[in-house]
């Protein structure tokens, strides 16, 4: 195998990929912002899978108001009191994390553990938060595991959300690797239209808002990534030896 396609860094998604943090996490957080603000506005599951169409936690926000509460684009305020929102939002979503709320998606301890091990770079590339992705990290995996990570691209780091690139290029910059030695993992469609972009080869696992999401172009679509006792459901692409994800597998990918 050419050396310059072996596996170098796994790059992974946080919300949705890590952990099932949407539906029980992110969008109990935002409703207790509201509340906490004074508004009555309620995200249904229903209604923030159609918000999750949008990449971005204060995008989303002004997303909501252009479609179901226009009349408060016209505060003077608009940009700081949106910024508010989503820190008061933020500050309910960490406290959640603190609790330990919200487990690691099956397969992903597992498996980054793994990739330590054999001395494969780590890396975050998500729209969310750093504070975000620190809390989720730490309450799942301990203190110390923000330090695993050679690279952490959260939030405003660049201007573009997803389905742009650019976090991606930024990762890569940091990571001074060539998209070919790596793999991205995520679970949305936005998402691997981000990745593909890059020239990265991507894995999808998908849960309960992107299940029915377009993912053409993906190198294999699974339900998770699997556990020795509990193997994932192989639902499209490139298929494996066994049903949990390793280094192997990865590696496999970049044949």
């Amino acid at each position: 195998m050419n050396s310059g396609n072996t596996l170098q860094a796994v790059l992974f998604d946080v919300d949705g990929t890590l952990a099932d943090t949407e539906q029980d996490g992110h969008r109990v957080a935002f409703n207790q912002a509201f509340k906490e603000n004074g508004l009555n506005w309620q995200w249904s599951i229903e209604l923030y899978g159609e918000l999750l169409q949008i990449t971005g936690g204060k995008e989303r926000i002004r997303y909501y108001l252009e479609r179901y509460s226009p009349e408060l684009l016209s505060r003077n305020d608009l940009k700081d009191w949106i910024v508010h929102l989503h820190k008061t939002k933020t500050g309910f979503y960490e406290m959640f994390m603190e609790k330990g709320s919200i487990p690691l998606r099956p397969g992903v301890a597992r498996l980054i553990h793994e990739l330590r091990d054999k001395k494969i770079k780590l890396a975050i590339a998500t729209t969310t938060t750093l504070e975000n992705v620190t809390s989720l990290l730490k309450s799942t995996l301990g203190e110390e595991s923000i330090d695993w990570f050679d690279v952490i691209g959260a939030g405003d780091i660049v201007s573009m959300k997803k389905p742009a690139p650019d976090i991606y290029h930024w990762v890569l910059d940091q990571l001074k690797l060539n998209a070919r030695q790596c793999i991205a993992i995520e679970d949305s469609e936005n998402g691997l239209k981000s990745a593909i972009a890059a020239n990265l080869q991507t894995l999808i696992t998908v849960n309960d808002y992107t299940h029915l999401q377009d993912f053409s172009g993906a190198l294999a679509i699974l339900s998770d990534l699997g556990e020795p006792e509990k193997p994932f459901i192989q639902i499209n692409g490139k298929t494996f030896k066994q049903q949990w994800i390793d280094y192997q597998s990865l590696n496999h990918m970049l044949e």
